[in-house]
């Protein structure tokens, strides 16, 4: 196993999410919204996400891909999973991980958009705004971090750190 530094613990993580959760469920008290989990990274946020909403939500996922075996994105986006619920009126929240690039979101929203949903909102547990090279901000946004590679909490470097509890980051990879 390769050495990594805890970036975010997974008690800062904990009280983030709960927070996140909290204004959520206020801003949407009298909707019924959702939520569509980009997979695979974003499932950890989404089971501790869900856990603290107070207002009635359904779930869908989606994959999108656009860095297949690297540490970066190359810029093509394949979705690789689509929903299995229609969203033509619905209000979406959709639960990512981390924007860096933003290619990969903002390629999701547009098509997502082009299905006529009522609002599309955004929540990220991570943002790296240094990295972007499209204009798409998150609507909640649990922290900004620097700009290093991460795994924990569901991030993974070829499908392996996933399982760790903290946000932390790869030290082989540290600038």
């Amino acid at each position: 196993m390769a050495k990594t530094r805890i970036l975010l613990s997974q008690e800062e993580i904990r009280a983030k999410v709960k927070q996140l959760s909290a204004k959520v469920s206020e801003d949407y008290k009298d909707k019924n919204p959702l939520i569509i989990c980009v997979l695979k990274g974003a499932v950890v946020f989404l089971s501790d996400f869900i856990r603290h909403l107070t207002i009635p939500v359904e779930i869908d996922f989606m994959a999108v891909s656009s860095y297949g075996h690297s540490t970066s994105t190359s810029g093509v986006v394949r979705i690789l999973k689509d929903l299995e619920t229609g969203i033509e009126n619905r209000d979406i929240i959709i639960l990512e991980d981390i924007i860096d690039s933003g290619l990969t979101l903002g390629y999701l929203r547009e098509n997502l958009l082009s299905r006529n949903p009522r609002s599309i909102k955004i929540v990220t547990l991570l943002d790296k705004p240094e990295r972007r090279m499209m204009d798409i901000e998150p609507d909640y946004c649990g922290f900004c971090i620097p700009d290093e590679f991460v795994v924990g909490y569901g991030l993974d470097f070829n499908e392996k750190y996933r399982n760790l509890p903290d946000l932390c980051v790869l030290l082989e990879f540290e600038k």
